[in-house]
């Protein structure tokens, strides 16, 4: 019997020492706590960008070609040549030009002698007629066959003219200075020019300048205008931001999948020639920069507290009767912001211009490092219960006695 006292004792014990424990590490009290946390009005930006893709590209490109047909014989320039306006690029074969050219000068030589054979006959033919000697219709003749001998001169001599023509042809000169980007044929090579003029080198003016076409989407194309600052990056340089400005905004649409883009011309300065044609182009075009004005958050803006947690605030604060808060009534472009003035919260009516999604123009109503509340926030805190009693553990003397 003794010793089944003893257990019981001991399991009363442990229990009690648990019960003190839990009460103390889990006991104490819970208390509401309302925080709030707010931003300052400050100096800032406003910026809107419209995001693209476009390509390199030279500002003027011009393709070489030739309007005869031949071997080339010759090629003076080759990929990346600097070459000045005027400089020969290449030779065609001359040989069958050269004929041709020799031909039309015997045929414009025999239409000559011709003409002057039958104007010396038309000559006499006019003198006897006009002495009534022959008829009427030997004069209309030999008339006849003059003019037709001073046709077939001028025939031939346009005939003459354009073997010439072809045999300076035949000597291929660059119409700019620029560079060589690329080229099209090899020395012994045969073009044909018959219906079309084959390209031979395309040249770029001056790498110095170049241009990026950008695609626009149809949505942010009315928000782009000639003038715009532009920044853009490329794979090729990764880390390196170009700058440049817009110069034209396409009439003409592109549509390919039922997706319309416009063609935004951008052009940049290329000093070290780091950009190459044909390279991709990420494109930030700036449709609104706003620099230095007055701004805040926008999620100052959107905040609208209940107005029975912000007396409770204001309580928790120390502040003696707290008069009840209402949001103001607003008319026209007027907007409610919650401003913190030491420990109060106040509605404040502002007037706001342009916003970017983050930061919004405060044209009036605060002024820099004024404090507005973006957010407020009741919770449970727990207060500690180290200094508490357990209701489990004995009591010192005298604890339990009434005072008398």
């Amino acid at each position: 019997m003794k010793k089944n006292n003893k257990k019981i004792g001991i399991i009363i014990i442990v229990i009690l020492v648990i019960a003190g424990g839990a009460y103390f590490m889990f006991g104490g009290t819970k208390q509401t706590v309302i925080s709030v946390q707010a931003l300052t009005v400050e100096k800032g930006e406003v910026t809107k960008m419209v995001t693209a893709t476009g390509t390199v590209e030279p500002l003027t490109e011009v393709e070489v070609g030739t309007q005869v047909s031949g071997k080339i014989s010759k090629l003076y320039a080759d990929y990346n040549s600097v070459v000045k306006k005027g400089d020969l690029l290449a030779e065609i074969d001359k040989t069958n030009l050269l004929t041709s050219l020799s031909q039309a000068k015997a045929s414009y030589n025999s239409a000559v002698t011709e003409r002057d054979y039958l104007q010396t006959i038309f000559d006499r033919q006019k003198s006897l007629y006009e002495n009534s000697v022959i008829s009427k219709a030997d004069y209309d003749e030999a008339l006849y066959n003059l003019k037709t001998a001073k046709n077939t001169v001028d025939q031939r001599y346009s005939d003459l003219q354009e073997a010439q023509t072809n045999l300076s042809y035949a000597e291929i000169y660059s119409p700019i200075d620029g560079v060589v980007l690329s080229r099209e044929v090899d020395e012994g090579q045969t073009v044909a020019a018959s219906y079309e003029t084959p390209t031979l080198f395309t040249i770029a003016k001056d790498l110095k300048q170049m241009q990026v076409e950008a695609d626009v989407d149809e949505a942010d194309i009315g928000e782009v205008e000639e003038g715009q600052r532009v920044t853009f990056t490329v794979d090729a340089y990764q880390g390196t931001v170009f700058e440049g400005k817009v110069t034209q905004v396409r009439l003409a649409y592109t549509e390919d999948s039922n997706v319309i883009t416009y063609t935004v011309v951008i052009e940049a300065e290329n000093p070290d020639l780091k950009l190459k044609p044909g390279l991709t182009a990420t494109v930030y075009i700036y449709t609104l920069e706003l620099q230095d004005q007055l701004t805040i958050q926008a999620k100052a803006v959107n905040f609208q507290p209940d107005v029975n947690l912000v007396q409770a605030y204001e309580v928790q604060e120390g502040i003696e009767n707290p008069q009840p808060v209402r949001t103001p009534e607003t008319s026209g472009d007027e907007k409610v912001v919650w401003k913190l003035d030491g420990k109060k919260m106040r509605p404040q009516k502002v007037i706001l211009g342009e916003s970017d999604g983050v930061n919004v123009q405060v044209k009036s109503g605060l002024n820099e490092g004024d404090k507005l509340v973006y957010s407020i926030e009741a919770s449970k805190e727990t207060v500690s219960g180290g200094s508490a009693e357990s209701p489990f553990m004995p009591k010192p003397p005298g604890k339990n006695k009434s005072k008398k």
